[in-house]
């Protein structure tokens, strides 16, 4: 077991993390599209400045901080409050890595890859003194189960076995698949062999909740805190208050660096932007949680004063056509929407190059393993004579016009009418609806869906390995019943090969395999890859250690501090 870091230890890795900071710091900020990006300039990263308050605008109205109901990533809001048993590094110029949280190192597995053990760090404390133990991480387990904690992140539910049935521990069942045999030992038996169990450990339902101090109904706004900040004040819709728990230690990934952090809630996000670019005195020690819209994205770019406070991260989270391959059946027909589509055009209208980079493949930049392939050569504008080629392959033209589903806000009605000009060129007809957010959802996601034939989509992968990019969207299991696969795609072959990447224990090989996986999707074609795209963040001038990576393309709020 790990023993517990002395002070001078600690203070040395923090070093050698803000070093590493700053020797990797790219450069950046332009005047427009390509320029921008070749002249930017991101702020000093310093060793962290202990001390200040550092405020950061939210959208959200009501965060929460219930690990069972939260999808905030290891990297952002919640992960101040809440430590996990792994969690993420991430790092300019290096790949994603999973590394020891509450645990001495990142998990040891059987053989057969199924069960998973891992053992905690000496002297974790919650804010109030009292020890975390093996039973408080399993019990927050548990209570992801209940019914009414639903909405969280729920990746461990299909995977831990004989959960069947159960609706957490508040009639006092408990899950037998997850074992304590002591206070610092926890042991997990999965349903199948899964590689990647170390990612989904990371994942915010893994921090510990102390069964004596839980309150179902109150617990999102009065969280027992593991991490560097516990919850001092928390006025719904209004701000969050941070201040340091005292008791926090032996944590090698979180700086800590102010002594206080307040989220300002239910922000707009052009209203957050306009704050950082035309109030910067006011907002010296503040940054945005919401990536910068499009109109003041143009406006920083061409500022050279704002422009050293914008970070312009490498391309990452995907946007793509889905293509419903129960409505459009013909492969030929979906590989001619991938050689047609003008992605250009899509790309500018959120902003063009800043805004994102053309995509090839389904598999995400900034994801450990991505190969990079284009099945379907073209230019940016697009190549309508391959895509007619396809076409007289194809058996089964669709004569109705075809229903492009989006969601109604600017960008994505612009995106969706880039992309119906260029398949009408092709001598199909399409219709663009533009629908509310929750019917959105409910279309593409629930029912038989025959409602639509292709959508505008977007994802950023809950945890950074390919796994993540590709069966959430392509395996059968998630077609319908509320799962993200839009394209409706169902094929026994690509389960087959999805099944086997996540089964397999050897990290390299799996990201052949998934590599693989990618490649023969995008055979089939039940989407069209758009656009990488970059989501950039601006921040007060007095704000340090602030970076964005193409994964997860949100600043690392576990590293940021405020100069005195």
């Amino acid at each position: 077991m790990r023993k517990l870091a002395s002070r001078k230890k600690k203070i040395a890795a923090f070093a050698a993390l803000a070093l590493s900071l700053s020797a990797c710091a790219n450069t950046g900020l332009g005047v427009d599209g390509p320029t921008a990006l070749e002249k930017q300039i991101l702020p000093t990263i310093e060793p962290v400045h202990k001390g200040g308050t550092l405020t950061i605008l939210d959208s959200a109205k009501d965060p929460g901080f219930d690990p069972a109901r939260s999808q905030s990533l290891a990297v952002t809001s919640a992960g101040l409050v809440h430590r996990r048993l792994t969690t993420w590094q991430i790092l300019p110029g290096q790949e994603p890595k999973v590394v020891p949280d509450l645990a001495t190192d990142t998990g040891r597995v059987s053989p057969d890859g199924k069960t998973w053990e891992f053992t905690l760090k000496d002297d974790l404390k919650f804010e109030d003194g009292t020890p975390i133990t093996s039973a408080d991480i399993k019990y927050g387990l548990e209570r992801s189960f209940a019914p009414t904690l639903s909405g969280g992140l729920g990746y461990h539910k299909t995977l831990l076995a004989n959960t069947d049935g159960y609706k957490g521990p508040y009639e006092g069942a408990h899950l037998d698949s997850i074992e304590t045999p002591d206070e610092k030992t926890i042991r997990f038996h999965l349903r199948i062999p899964y590689g990647d169990w170390p990612w989904i450990t990371s994942l915010p339902a893994f921090a510990p909740v102390p069964k004596a101090k839980d309150n179902p109904e109150g617990y999102a706004r009065a969280p027992i805190a593991s991490g560097p900040y516990r919850i001092a004040e928390y006025r719904t819709g209004v701000f969050v208050q941070m201040e340091r728990n005292p008791y926090w230690s032996n944590d090698d990934v979180r700086l800590a660096g102010p002594d206080h952090i307040k989220f300002s809630l239910g922000n707009d996000p052009v209203v957050s932007a306009q704050k950082l670019i035309y109030g910067q005195a006011q907002y010296e020690d503040t940054f945005s949680s919401s990536k910068v819209p499009a109109a003041q994205l143009i406006t920083a770019a061409q500022s050279e004063v704002v422009g050293q406070r914008l970070q312009i991260p490498d391309p990452g989270p995907l946007l793509y056509l889905a293509i419903n391959t129960k409505q459009v059946k013909d492969v030929h027909v979906r590989r001619a929407f991938n050689y047609a589509i003008d992605k250009s055009a899509v790309n500018k209208a959120a902003g063009g190059q800043l805004a994102g980079a053309i995509a090839t493949t389904l598999i995400t930049p900034g994801i450990p393993g991505r190969e990079k392939f284009d099945l379907y050569p073209a230019p940016p504008t697009g190549d309508l004579d391959k895509a007619r080629e396809e076409l007289k392959q194809a058996q089964d033209v669709p004569k109705r016009p075809l229903v492009l589903i989006t969601k109604n806000k600017n960008e994505d009605v612009l995106r969706a009418e880039a992309v119906a000009r260029s398949i009408s060129q092709l001598g199909l007809k399409v219709r663009i609806e533009p629908v509310e957010s929750s019917v959105y959802s409910e279309r593409t996601t629930q029912g038989p869906g025959d409602t639509y034939d292709m959508a505008i989509a977007s994802w950023n992968p809950d945890f950074p390995a390919a796994n993540s990019n590709i069966q959430p969207l392509y395996a059968s299991s998630e077609s319908g019943g509320g799962g993200s696969n839009r394209s409706r795609f169902e094929d026994p072959k690509i389960d087959e090969m999805i099944s086997a990447a996540s089964a397999e224990l050897d990290p390299e090989k799996a990201k052949q395999m998934w590599a693989a996986t990618d490649r023969a999707i995008m055979e089939l074609a039940p989407s069209v890859p758009l656009v990488y795209q970059r989501f950039s963040y601006l921040r007060g001038r007095n704000v340090t250690n602030f970076y964005v990576g193409s994964f997860p393309s949100y600043p690392n709020y576990l590293i940021v501090g405020v100069k005195p």
